[in-house]
């Protein structure tokens, strides 16, 4: 796994490295956000890791421009910035994580890895998704439904995402929040069944024609 660390506190991008490197993992570190740019252009890596305060290009704009340029690159914002308002502004950058400092170290191994999983289960997909009328130009991050554009939030699209490629199987609430969320799935949150009805009102409530089904007891299924 090749991963690209945008840090420019030298000790923790120290620290950072011994940990993942003990994994056996490659890891490139660029301490300010143009030379984080410059060497995400240079090579492809699994997973970008961005600090927020950073020289020259912060964070959220790092981030902005990776995604438009890879949609499909998985980034990771790890950042001292824990407010409600920090964390919508990285996932609505096109962030796929968010991790606030001080952080375990162990649980930012799991959602590296948690995110690798997902860019090579998406790896080889074609850049158009379709289930009857439904389709998302993947690459664009484009959402249409009978022709009609329809907008999305940045976890909306995650989870839509995650159910067309699955298109015909039924995926539970814990593959969701694994593959979506990146979290071990707590059974005291309805957040997935949230969404779920987001994704509804969206895709299926002024259509005749319902995609989006309730798998009583296993999940939910994708299907036309």
């Amino acid at each position: 796994m090749k991963i690209l660390l945008v840090e420019d506190e030298v000790s923790l991008a120290s620290f950072i490295r011994k940990g993942i490197e003990s994994e056996n993992y490659e890891l490139d570190v660029a301490y300010d956000g143009l030379m984080g740019q410059r060497m995400f252009e240079q090579r492809p890596y699994d997973v970008v890791i961005l600090d927020v305060n950073l020289p020259h290009i912060n964070g959220f704009e790092l981030c902005r421009y990776i995604k438009q340029h890879s949609p499909r690159q998985a980034v990771l914002m790890l950042t001292a910035l824990d407010g409600m308002q920090d964390k919508e502004s990285g996932f609505g950058a096109g962030a796929d994580d968010y991790l606030v400092k001080p952080f375990v170290f162990r649980e930012l191994l799991l959602r590296i890895r948690a995110l690798a999983r997902r860019s090579v289960s998406y790896a080889g997909q074609h850049a158009l998704l379709q289930v009857a009328d439904l389709e998302m130009d993947v690459d664009a991050r484009m959402v249409r439904r009978a022709g009609q554009r329809i907008e999305l939030t940045t976890r909306e699209y995650a989870l839509l995402e995650f159910l067309m490629v699955n298109k015909g199987k039924t995926v539970s609430r814990v593959e969701i929040a694994e593959k979506v969320w990146d979290l071990h799935f707590d059974t005291n949150t309805n957040v997935i069944d949230v969404y779920i009805n987001y994704l509804r009102k969206k895709i299926d409530k002024n259509f005749g024609q319902k995609l989006l089904h309730t798998v009583v007891g296993m999940g939910y299924l994708m299907q036309g």
